[in-house]
Order: structure tokens, then sequence, then C-alpha cells
């Protein structure tokens, strides 16, 4: 494709135990968990595949066996490879363990448990342009205190970076979705649990961390009510 999409590597981070979503769906991971009659993972697969991506690496860890054995090495053209985590590591920590295998710099990265319509050829255009280091998408929400809270400047600069539950109101959050250098993503220790969340953005603001803003659909399966809420968006 001549944006360049195909070129990308794909990282889908799926090794998160589901702990607040164990009432309902308590024999799964929760990126296999059925939405409306399809696992979740294939639908955050589609959108890559929609977009015109042709590798994806998927970051494992909790009950990792059933990722594979549910999606297989090949879906839609794009290869499937997969990183299990030998310990949980974070969402931070399991994009430094899979960083062998990606093909890319930068390298787009997807939450597993998350959906966000977004325009990623626009996103990829847009974080060249800016020459970013690692860019977000961003979704405007009338609360954000169950997302990361997300704020930057006219230039699309992010100026601060406050995981959720810590502000409240209106604003900007975090939608799960990331272009992110090898620069970047080599300044992870690799000896430890990290979090992107908590941790990394807010190291890397001041580094060429830009957000990317968008008016698609946003939703998660993370809790409980979610999870029902999606099923009856796709349903």
């Amino acid at each position: 494709m001549s944006d360049g999409l195909s070129t990308l590597t794909a990282a889908i981070l799926g090794g998160g135990q589901g702990t607040r979503l164990r009432a309902v769906v308590a024999d799964r991971q929760k990126i296999v968990a059925s939405v409306a009659g399809r696992p979740f993972l294939m639908r955050v697969l589609d959108q890559l595949a929609d977009a015109g991506l042709r590798r994806v690496v998927i970051c494992t860890g909790y009950k990792s066996e059933q990722v594979a054995e549910m999606a297989g090495r090949e879906y839609r053209g794009m290869s499937l490879r997969y990183s299990p985590e030998p310990s949980p590591l974070g969402t931070a920590g399991a994009l430094r363990n899979a960083l062998p295998l990606f093909e890319s710099d930068p390298v787009l990265a997807l939450n597993g448990d998350s959906l966000c319509e977004a325009d990623l050829a626009a996103f990829w255009r847009a974080h060249r342009e800016r020459n970013a280091c690692g860019s977000l998408v961003v979704r405007e929400v009338a609360d954000t205190r169950q997302s990361g809270r997300v704020s930057f400047d006219a230039a699309g600069a992010v100026t601060s970076f406050v995981e959720k539950g810590a502000s409240a109101g209106p604003g900007w959050i975090n939608a799960g979705i990331y272009l992110l250098g090898w620069a970047l993503l080599e300044s992870i220790p690799a000896d430890r649990p990290v979090s992107l969340e908590r941790e990394t953005f807010p190291a890397w603001i001041g580094r060429g961390l830009a957000a990317f803003p968008t008016a698609g659909k946003f939703l998660d399966i993370g809790t409980p009510e979610s999870y029902a809420a999606a099923q009856e968006m796709f349903s």
C-alpha cells in the first residue's frame, strides 16, 4: 500500500489476567471472550486486516494457549506470531519482551481488550509528518475516570498523562492504539514488569510523544459492565 501500513508490524497486547472480568468469563482469556458471537480478538484483527496490515505479533501471558489455539498462524492474509511472557511483565514489559519479533520501526501496538474506530492510515501519516518518537490515539469522553487522561498542546505534543481513576470530568483519554519507535521500546527495562500507562508514557513526555485525536467509537471489555455494553453494541 502506498501509505506503508503493509510494512508495519502490529503488536496486540493480550496477556492480562482479566481479574475484573472473571465474574462473567471465568474460564477464558478476556481477549478471546465471545462478544456477540465472535471472539473479541478477531474484531481487533479485522481492524488491522481492513487497514492492510500483514504481520501481527500477539503478546500473551495468562491462558496464552487459548489465544494461540483460537487464532492460529494466519488470518485474512496476515501472519500471526506469538510472544508469551515467562511471567507477568505489564503492558510495556510485554512489548519489550516481543522486540526481537518486530520487523518494523515504529511498531503499531494495540490493547487486545479494547477497540477504537480510528483511521490508521491517517494516524501513520500524522506520526511521520510530526517525526514523532511515539504517537497515541486519543478520544474525547464525558468522564475520564475509567481511562488514562491525556493532555496535549495545539501542535499535538502530549503534555501530561494521568492513569485511570485519578482525574474526573470531560477530557481526552488514551484509546489503546499506539505507534512506538524502537528507541522508545528499547528504553523499557527488560528485567521487570513495566506499565505503559503508569510508568512509560509519563516518562516519555518531552521525548516526541504525540496525540492523534479521533471521534470514532471506543469500547473495552475490561469490566462486566463494559463487556455487556460491547455485547449490545455489536449485536
